[in-house]
């Protein structure tokens, strides 16, 4: 009998079974979108851009204007603003006028203030010695000196007054609610989200919603201050208070203390250094509004420069812009100095030494007998009018400008149209001459790839509220010379953070300067651009870059550094080069930070383009600007401010949303491996 041998049964084929399919990564969607929107862009150019004149007005606009008109009509009958807006503005008019009447403006029936200028001089030095050290100390005389000679005594002491005024009223609101935040993790989870939208907005759209209420002048410009310098306090003290040891707070239970005794004699002491830095923050943040609230009538040196802008005078505007400067390094200085002496006594746990207070005391009188004779005599009162040499300082300036100009003018003009015809325009052209459902469309999907579902939603939110702003063209301007800055900025960013994170000798250098840089409002940026470039965009983008770079080229390098040196041994160990390291190792690691640094930068940008509106850059910015200057664009002005606010908004989620995304990858594929 012959054995039939059956046939080899072959099972059915699972789809379990099969290698499985490698998903289209994230940049290849993004490739795909970008260039499905150029192809849609050739075909459909020019169509629904939603243009709007220059002059023209939607009727949000009008509405604006109304509303405006309706409540400058009832300012003074309706109940709202004659017991509550009139009152908060009537408060803050007389504490800036008290300090101005104290160091800057002249005091009715005396012709000077209170205080003069030597007598302000020698406070300055003393509180920056008693805070600090005698080098600061040193720095705050030479720098208020300096005011003088520029023949900027009286401006310089407005800017300071009304900066005083708003840290002031800051301080007073931001550190107790900060401690409370930190004290109470609810309020924290309560109040972070309000921060986070407070920092992520532009300076100048805190101007024109505050001018509806409490009109142009000193008081919107402290208020708007307050507002725009109070996060940081508020941060960072709530940081400084959870980050106490709880083993500190627990001892001081175990032995009876009350509540009250805890915060006062455990948790503020331990956290003073770093609600220093807050308050340090916090100034800085404050004369950088200040001198942009110029725009709203703000007293001082920003008016100086605005006024000089807008006329193109660049020596009077590089003057003005020197004081700021000079201002900004002395106050972070002093502030500087005296965190750290803060951190100095919490761990020597020790006052003051022997020699140290005999010199304070003695450095009290004469501070007391300098500001005594600036009150009683002319002289120590006002600053000496031979000692100006700000009209020399201006012509130096004006006479490097017109030689810059006239032996590099064809490189500056050269690159500035070779950038403007062949980068900046078509760049431009694709936002500002795309169907506004195309743009929408684009956008949305970018948000849904590189951010989610979440993300996705917000910008389609955000797009059309911008749509019903009116202003939708002048947005996509701002967009395109935003996104064109901040790819500039991540350039560099990248190259010199890479560099600073791999070399200490780099860091020690490079940091300084960047720290300075951090220092410095955005006005100042423009100074020197104008001078070189003339007013134009190009200007405008330059100076956002130089602006942006600091904080950019920090976060790259802080996140390159934190790439274990294990990994980076082990790579190196593998036969791996320099480059490779780089980019397959240190830069794959650092990828969050990376996404980070690009959030800031898109933030710091958008903000240093608007202020470019002063210098031709158009857009946003000079609609905000015109609705300052011209009555019948208010409503313009106040619709492009809310616009500035959407773009802020949507590039902000999306970036952090992206953020979220890189890192949980990046987890996840370690996981993996």
């Amino acid at each position: 009998m012959t054995a039939v041998i059956a046939p080899p049964t072959r099972e059915p084929v699972r789809l379990t079974d099969l290698p499985p399919r490698r998903p289209v990564g994230r940049w290849m969607l993004v490739a795909g979108i970008l260039l499905g929107w150029l192809v849609l862009w050739l075909v459909f150019r020019g169509r629904d851009t939603l243009d709007l004149a220059q002059s023209a007005l939607t009727p949000l606009h009008r509405w604006f204007n109304d509303l405006n008109d309706t409540i400058g009509a009832s300012r003074n009958s309706n109940p709202v603003f004659l017991y509550f807006f009139n009152e908060i503005r009537l408060a803050v008019d007389n504490l800036v006028t008290g300090i101005q009447y104290l160091i800057s403006q002249p005091v009715p029936g005396r012709g000077v203030p209170l205080i003069g200028w030597l007598g302000v001089v020698a406070i300055a030095g003393y509180v920056s010695w008693l805070s600090g050290n005698v080098r600061v100390a040193l720095l705050a005389v030479v720098g208020f000196v300096f005011f003088g000679l520029q023949g900027l005594w009286q401006e310089s002491m407005d800017t300071l007054a009304l900066t005083a005024a708003a840290v002031l009223i800051a301080l007073l609101i931001g550190i107790p609610l900060g401690i409370w935040a930190g004290l109470s993790p609810r309020v924290g989870r309560v109040i972070t989200p309000v921060l986070d939208f407070m920092q992520t907005m532009p300076t100048f759209v805190y101007l024109a919603p505050l001018t509806l209420f409490f009109l142009i002048g000193p008081a919107s410009a402290t208020i708007a201050t307050l507002i725009y310098a109070m996060p940081p306090a508020v941060r960072i003290t709530a940081h400084a208070i959870a980050s106490v040891p709880g083993a500190s707070v627990e001892a001081a239970d175990s032995l009876g203390a009350t509540r009250w005794q805890t915060l006062r004699k455990v948790l503020l002491p331990m956290a003073k250094r770093t609600i220093v830095l807050g308050i340090n923050q916090t100034i800085m943040a404050a004369l950088a509004m200040v001198t942009i609230a110029a725009l709203i009538d703000a007293p001082g040196l920003g008016q100086t420069v605005v006024k000089a802008l807008q006329s193109l005078d660049v020596g009077t505007a590089f003057n003005a812009g020197l004081a700021i400067v000079v201002m900004a390094v002395v106050l972070d200085r002093v502030t500087t100095a005296a965190g750290a002496r803060a951190g100095e006594q919490l761990r020597h746990a020790r006052g003051p030494s022997r020699l140290r207070r005999p010199l304070l005391i003695g450095g009290g009188v004469v501070a007391l007998v300098c500001a005594y004779l600036s009150y009683t005599y002319v002289w120590a009162a006002r600053f000496p009018a031979e000692a100006d040499i700000g009209p020399r300082i201006t012509r130096a300036a004006e006479q490097v400008t017109l030689w810059v100009q006239d032996n590099f003018s064809v490189l500056t003009n050269g690159l500035r149209n070779a950038v403007t015809t062949s980068v900046l325009n078509p760049f431009e052209s694709l936002l500002t001459e795309s169907p506004w459902w195309l743009m929408c469309a684009v956008v949305i999907a970018l948000a849904y790839v590189l951010g989610g579902p979440r993300a996705a939603i917000v910008s389609a939110v955000c797009l059309g509220l911008l749509i019903g702003t009116g202003v939708w063209g002048d947005a996509m301007t701002t967009l395109a010379s935003t996104i064109l800055a901040t790819v500039v900025v991540i350039v560099i960013g990248v190259l010199l953070g890479v560099w600073m994170g791999r070399s200490r000798r780099v860091d020690r250098v490079l940091r300084p300067l960047l720290d300075a840089g951090q220092t410095m409002p955005a006005f100042v940026y423009l100074v020197p651009f104008v001078a070189l470039f003339g007013a134009s965009r190009f200007s405008a983008i330059v100076a956002a870059v130089v602006f942006a770079a600091p904080v950019v080229i920090k976060i790259v390098a802080d996140g390159i550094r934190g790439v274990s040196a294990t990994t980076v041994e082990a790579a190196t160990a593998a036969g791996a080069g320099t480059w490779q390291t780089i980019a397959k190792v240190q830069l794959p690691m650092a990828s969050r930070s990376l996404t980070l640094a690009t959030n800031q930068g898109l933030i710091y940008v958008l903000s240093m383009v608007v202020v470019g509106g002063l210098v031709g850059a158009g857009a946003l910015g000079y609609d905000v600007v015109a609705g300052f200057s011209q009555g019948q664009l208010y409503g313009k002005g106040l619709a492009a401010g809310l616009a500035i606010v959407l773009l802020g908004i949507m590039l902000d989620r999306i970036t952090q949303a992206a953020a979220r995304r890189t890192a949980s990858s990046t987890r996840g594929g370690g996981r993996s491996r």
